[in-house]
């Protein structure tokens, strides 16, 4: 070593040393992480064994009843081999393009135009390294082409039944996204990134929290989708002033407290439905449906149903409409001292009010003076992409299933969320479990979570008899001792639907409307889906809604083309229209002042979670 190279060298060799170190130090860390992963790996597929051996559940090789309808698809190939063969040659002239795109890229550095692209809205391939990074790039266009190949033809080869395509599409949607390479750690960018950079320690949080999900599913996994430890209802939703007034075992009355000092002498009580709690109407402050309704000076009661278990094995649709429905009228006229109030009702609360003013019109019950409905469905003739799930053959197999007496919250909430699958599962399963982030805040999600049981015999009623039969809109429905059908209903009606609805469609909801054809009813449409076009404050500004008071057209593409759309909220639309059958004010009720009081609102029934 020459004396001009000393000092050079000398100064070199300590920070080779220390990268040296450095390196062993993340080689051993990330080992020892892997290892982790490894033995946690293995506890939590022990654990789901342990579950599944323990399910003493009959087993079923096809309990969503799908064989049936996909071997009539595989006929429809069979039976239109030049369309078949015309998809599949596009299908490779597009793959020949593309892979003469990244060709070009790779050897002469050209940029080239991506032969396909995500759709707007789809997340998964938000990295840059899925466009920047020439490999990753190819397995995102190639992904892209092969599954709009699968889906086009799920949804278009072939003359098949309506119902089989439907079902034919959406469990080709569901199995197209669950083979998407955002969802493989090895081929996900961002995963891999990660994971280097962490040296591991990513995917040891992230089975950790699989672990917890886990355990919080007894057995089952259950996603995450929010940080469940963030809210707490009553205290950060479901806080409107109020009372619980009256109670039995599958449900509790709540009365809110007034804001104002004069009252419409009409009160307004709420049936929400019971898959979810009713607290969606009062998420926050801002958000709160039921806190807006005060404000306006409406005296305001909500029914808040039990989360069932075995002690609610017996319940049926009619106990629901006795015990739930009709009881709390009787308390909330007694309560205010009227004769009649106005019902509003929301998703299958909102089925449920349908049967029931069919019911009070067959009888000339007089007792409701009018009925407003939230996205409820009474014709289920295309009963959107909950249909799926359902036939004479997975309705059986639920009634095994529920061997309890009740359908678990768990298999509720997959349900809902398989309608979203990429957005509700899969989302999740990448930050949560390969990035090891835990989920952000969502008050609305922590609802979404919060999912309740179904008593067994509601829960067959409600699909045998709507989704599988229609008989409400057919004329054959029964309850309570009465054939009953939307023509029964009298007095004023108010109906929203939401156009982008996937769980009740607005052309359904819109075909129940025309049903009522001895009522009033007034339709709208509003802008957004079955929770946000619903819960949309005025002061947010947000969506749209159109209205026409002319229900003749026969489609709601029709009564569209002739509607008016309006900026923002339908809520003051719906007050106003509440107002003139609400009577005149009336010095503010004070909660319970007739009932008594059991405790103070949301109650203890809202804040029973199946995970706790």
């Amino acid at each position: 070593m020459t004396q001009s190279q000393g000092p050079e060298a000398q100064a070199g060799l300590p920070e080779t040393a220390e990268a040296a170190a450095e390196n062993a130090k993340a080689v051993a860390e990330f080992a020892a992480n892997m290892a982790k992963v490894a033995e946690r790996s293995q506890e939590i597929w022990l654990k789901l064994l342990q579950s599944s051996l323990a399910d003493d559940r009959p087993m079923h090789f096809d309990p969503l009843n799908t064989l049936p309808a996909f071997a009539e698809f595989q006929q429809a190939l069979m039976q239109n081999p030049q369309e078949v063969a015309e998809r599949t040659l596009e299908l490779w002239t597009q793959q020949a393009e593309l892979w003469r795109r990244m060709t070009l890229r790779w050897l002469a550095g050209e940029e080239t135009e991506p032969v396909a692209a995500p759709e707007k809205g789809d997340k998964r391939f938000s990295h840059e390294e899925w466009s920047r990074n020439l490999i990753f790039d190819y397995i995102k266009q190639s992904y892209l082409l092969a599954s709009r190949h699968i889906l086009g033809a799920a949804k278009e080869v072939g003359e098949l039944d309506e119902r089989d395509r439907k079902k034919i599409a959406f469990y080709t949607r569901n199995f197209v996204e669950a083979l998407s390479p955002a969802n493989f750690a090895a081929m996900n960018p961002e995963v891999i990134e990660a994971t280097l950079r962490e040296r591991g320690e990513n995917l040891v949080r992230g089975l950790q929290m699989m672990a917890e999900d886990l355990e919080r599913g007894k057995g089952r996994l259950l996603v995450r989708q929010t940080d469940m430890k963030a809210f707490e209802v009553g205290r950060d939703m479901a806080t409107t002033p109020g009372k619980v007034i009256h109670q039995n075992e599958i449900m509790q009355l709540i009365q809110y407290a007034p804001r104002t000092e004069k009252v419409h002498a009409t009160p307004l009580l709420f049936i929400p439905p019971w898959i979810n709690k009713y607290y969606i109407l009062d998420l926050n402050e801002k958000k709160s449906m039921v806190r807006w309704l005060v404000d306006q000076g409406f005296t305001v009661f909500m029914i808040s149903w039990v989360n069932p278990d075995e002690r609610q094995k017996d319940e049926t649709w009619d106990s629901y409409m006795q015990k739930g429905a009709l009881e709390a009228i009787d308390v909330a006229l007694r309560e205010t001292g009227q004769k009649s109030l106005n019902l509003a009702s929301y998703c299958i609360g909102g089925t449920l009010t349908g049967t029931l003013m069919a019911w009070m019109g067959k009888r000339g019950d007089k007792r409701v003076k009018s009925a407003t409905f939230f996205t409820a469905q009474l014709d289920f003739q295309d009963a959107g992409e909950l249909q799926v799930f359902v036939d004479e053959k997975t309705v059986q197999v639920e009634n095994e299933q529920m061997d309890k007496g009740y359908l678990p919250a768990q298999d509720m909430a997959m349900a809902f969320n398989m309608l979203r699958s990429s957005d509700l599962i899969w989302s999740y399963v990448i930050n949560n479990y390969y990035l090891g982030k835990e989920p952000f805040p969502f008050d609305l999600l922590y609802w979404n979570a919060d999912s309740t049981a179904m008593p067994a015999r509601v829960h067959h009623f409600y699909l045998d008899q709507f989704y599988n039969r229609n008989a409400f809109a057919e004329g054959e429905l029964t309850v309570l001792g009465e054939t009953v059908s939307p023509a029964d209903i009298r007095g004023p009606v108010y109906h929203v639907a939401t156009k982008e609805d996937h769980i009740a469609p607005a052309a359904s909801v819109y075909r129940g409307a025309r049903a009522m054809t001895n009522a009033q009813p007034r339709f709208v449409l509003a802008g957004s889906g079955h929770i946000a076009g619903v819960v949309n404050p005025p002061e947010l500004k947000k969506y749209q809604h159109w209205v026409n008071e002319d229900l003749s057209p026969e489609t709601l593409e029709e009564w569209l083309a002739a509607a008016e759309e309006r900026p923002g909220s339908w809520w003051p639309d719906w007050a106003e229209w509440l107002r003139k059958r609400s009577g005149r004010l009336v010095a503010a009720r004070q909660p319970g002042a007739v009932n008594g009081v059991i405790e103070d609102a949301p109650g203890s029934y809202v804040k029973k979670r199946f995970d706790q």
